[in-house]
């Protein structure tokens, strides 16, 4: 009997990301081993393919598009319809198509790949040491995208016409850089450029070399990536690290270093399996790792701190350099303290001009700002503490269809996100709100992403802080767009993005501990508990409320905070015997203060759970001003003797249905320990062990009550990996399950997540 095939023809529709990854040469290269005809073409929406040949090998070809993908495809569906044959003689790639209306995912931007990189540091390379060299498996994608379909005329590559080998290249379907919409190499792509802070070229036979003897030198350069400028120096010249913080206005924060090799980082820091995957990855962020005591890499760089923020390189010109100087680099953002990176050539040479000593330039526009993303490892999970380049603006999955909200997020480290279908797309970090130009950097990228996603916002969501610019913008565009604005309680937003992302939608015991929050009694939240859900929160308790002595003020200087703590839960005879906290204090100050909180004069009440960390830092002497967010508690935890599990004494008391942890009895006892000449690392160990028996004790009270026994922990509190470790060992010794954050920021970068999915379920009506 001879055997008979059928031909069929399929229709595919392949959504995700699966533009700009080398997606339509592998179906080209997957059809042509199956013997099938048909095309394949972007579209604005989705990868289209029609495939016409023999059933089984058509069945091949489904199974095989999704598990043989390229490394960089993302694929979210695939649908495959029958159609009647055409009788398809070949099977081509067409021209991309636009559709009205109709969006596609974007990728972000790769650090470049082991097949380009083996290129530019091969002598005799047509690309040797080309610093621009690129694939479809890496490079530039969301810093140069203007619109879709993603194609070179929609991207700041269009002013480069490419050259025939690299024309060639980009239309070999078998090529690697098939349609690689940067493709370039040194006669036809974009170039460097050395100049002085004045803009004077710097005559140069090899700009790299160039740039490297100055580093050597000591001086500062300013080096435009992907995404933006970078400030750099070598991170071992203490005294270069000291003027960069001089002239950067950041004199502790810690400053990022970039190491040419993962076999270098091991000379600098520990590393676990999953830390040293992360660093390699294709998103390649900032990690965040233990500091070895022998490291060369100046102290200065990250003072007072046990760890380290380390980068490996993620572009050719970072890989060139690197290996040119020989040694680590300080890679830290491109301006000016609370300033948003600089994109442009003229806006750097304007901006950082009384910073950079020299400018290393390139003529790829950057169309979209993009900082450094940053990471760590906590409990053997990757946690983003700063989510940009390499992860934004791929999507956060929802399990249900979203509005089109626009959520404009908090004040400080800022983020917004807009939801649309399944995906909830989280903006790249944009930084705090506080001055006109991280404004405009706002509201340029909330018009992006509308335009890329193709979404119109039928609701707009906000922080219940009137004084906030996200939330002004907010209820400005709401009321000019005749739109619905709904307000999200902060703590309330912190608790649904940890839940979100852990695709949890029932109940919560909600811990949300955080620094500020706009609480709905008018007080500073941030020490809270609740039982939440998508829709709605009950507050159950939180800490004991206490002054804050001169409002914003007393957060530049915990010292006040302390003051006021110890005046308030202890009296003035505990304050006169602290010698070290008045000290800090200016005459006339401690009266000051005292009136503040007698008369309640700008003396806001807070819960706030940061403030405590920084009131109890400044009473051990530790941190009594700050110069960054968060230091003084940062400092706290980074002298904490990690081996102790004994903790201080607290009540927990019940007002009017609400548990308020009260204090009195925690700080009296760290003053009979500093008394007894206890060390600082001793009590601030027995301070952390604390709060996490804290939060322990007040969710089984609560389980107890309610029956739920699933925790999610929020807010940047929880960004202190010894107090992280610690509760949530607590919490599941006792059976809870603990939700934490791993795809975004615990920080207020998360927030917008939880706002935009609140507003989603606020009111069914919407």
């Amino acid at each position: 009997m001879v055997k008979t095939e059928t031909v069929e023809l399929i229709r595919i529709s392949v959504r995700g990301i699966v533009q700009g990854v080398g997606f339509r040469p592998f179906v080209y290269q997957l059809a042509s081993s199956h013997n099938l005809t048909g095309w394949v073409c972007n579209t604005s929406e989705d990868v289209k393919i029609e495939v016409e040949g023999e059933r089984e090998e058509l069945e091949q070809f489904l199974a095989h598009l999704k598990v043989k993908a390229p490394p960089l495809a993302q694929i979210e569906n695939i649908s495959a319809t029958l159609a009647p044959l055409v009788g398809y003689k070949q099977f081509e790639i067409r021209r991309s198509q636009a559709l009205e209306g109709k969006y596609q995912l974007v990728s972000p931007d790769i650090a470049t790949c082991d097949a380009c990189r083996h290129e530019f540091l091969t002598p005799g390379d047509r690309r040797y040491r080309y610093p621009f060299t690129n694939c479809t498996n890496c490079g530039p994608r969301f810093t140069i995208i203007e619109d879709i379909p993603y194609d070179r005329p929609k991207t700041t590559m269009r002013h480069f016409q490419m050259c025939p080998q690299c024309q060639k290249e980009y239309d070999d379907p078998l090529d690697r850089r098939f349609h690689a919409q940067p493709n370039a190499c040194p006669q036809c792509g974009p170039s460097l450029e050395l100049v002085d802070k004045l803009g004077t070229p710097i005559q140069s036979l090899d700009v790299l070399t160039s740039a490297s003897q100055l580093l050597e030198q000591g001086k500062i350069l300013a080096i435009k990536g992907l995404g933006g400028f970078l400030l750099a120096c070598d991170a071992t010249n203490e005294a270069a690290i000291g003027l960069l913080r001089q002239r950067k206005r950041r004199p502790y924060k810690p400053l990022a270093i970039m190491v040419a090799t993962l076999e270098e980082v091991y000379r600098h820091c520990y590393l676990s399996p999953e830390e040293e995957k992360l660093l390699a990855s294709p998103q390649c962020p900032i990690v965040l790792l233990r500091w070895k005591a022998d490291s060369f890499i100046s102290a200065v760089v990250a003072p007072n701190l046990k760890y380290l923020g380390v980068m490996l390189p993620y572009t050719p010109l970072h890989h060139v350099l690197l290996r040119e100087t020989g040694f680590p680099l300080v890679m830290t953002s491109g301006n000016l303290s609370e300033e948003p990176i600089c994109r442009d050539n003229d806006e750097a040479l304007r901006r950082l001009r009384d910073i950079a000593d020299y400018f290393l330039l390139h003529n790829r526009d950057i169309y979209s700002r993009y900082d450094d993303s940053v990471a760590m490892v906590e409990l053997g999970k990757v946690q983003i503490t700063r989510r940009a380049r390499g992860y934004a603006p791929y999507p956060i999955h929802l399990p249900f269809a979203a509005k089109q909200v626009l959520a404009c997020g908090a004040e400080l480290k800022n983020s917004f996100c807009i939801t649309r279908d399944e995906y909830a797309f989280l903006s790249q970090h944009i930084g705090d709100l506080e001055n006109l130009e991280t404004l405009e950097h706002f509201e340029n990228t909330i018009d992006l992403y509308q335009k890329l996603f193709r979404i119109k916002p039928e609701i707009i969501a906000y922080d219940l802080h009137p004084d906030y610019l996200s939330t002004k913008y907010a209820l400005k565009t709401a009321e000019e767009q005749g739109l619905p604005a709904v307000g999200i309680q902060h703590h309330h937003a912190h608790i649904v993005s940890c839940m979100v992302e852990n695709g949890v939608q029932q109940p919560v015991i909600g811990v949300a501990f955080d620094g500020t929050g706009y609480g709905t009694d008018g007080h500073i939240w941030g020490g809270e508990f609740m039982v939440a859900d998508w829709r709605s929160f009950e507050r159950k308790g939180h800490l004991e409320y206490m002054p804050l002595p001169g409002g914003a003020a007393a957060i530049q200087k915990p010292y006040r905070i302390a003051i006021g703590y110890l005046l308030r839960l202890c009296g003035e005879e505990a304050l006169r015997q602290n010698i070290n906290l008045i000290s800090q204090a200016d005459d006339g100050e401690i009266s000051l203060i005292e009136r503040q909180i007698k008369q309640g004069i700008n003396c806001p009440l807070t819960s706030s759970c940061g403030r405590l960390f920084d009131a109890i830092s400044a009473l051990l002497g530790i941190r009594g001003k700050i110069d960054y967010e968060g230091q003084a508690a940062v400092e706290l935890e980074m002298i904490a003797c990690e081996d102790e599990v004994a903790g201080y004494p607290f009540t927990i008391e019940d007002e009017q249905g609400i548990k308020i942890i009260s204090l009195k009895e925690l700080v009296g006892a760290i003053l009979f320990d500093l008394r007894r000449g206890q060390s600082a690392a001793k009590i601030s160990a027995k301070f952390h062990a604390t709060i996490a028996q804290m939060v322990t004790k007040m969710c089984q009270r609560l389980s107890g009550e309610i029956g739920i026994t699933t925790v999610a922990l929020s807010g940047g509190v929880f960004q202190n990996r010894l107090l992280l470790r610690k509760t949530v060992g607590h919490l599941e010794a006792r059976g809870f399950t603990v939700l934490t954050h791993r795809q975004v920021p615990s920080g207020d970068g998360g927030i917008s997540l939880g706002q935009a999915i609140i507003a989603n379920f606020a009111d069914k009506n919407l």
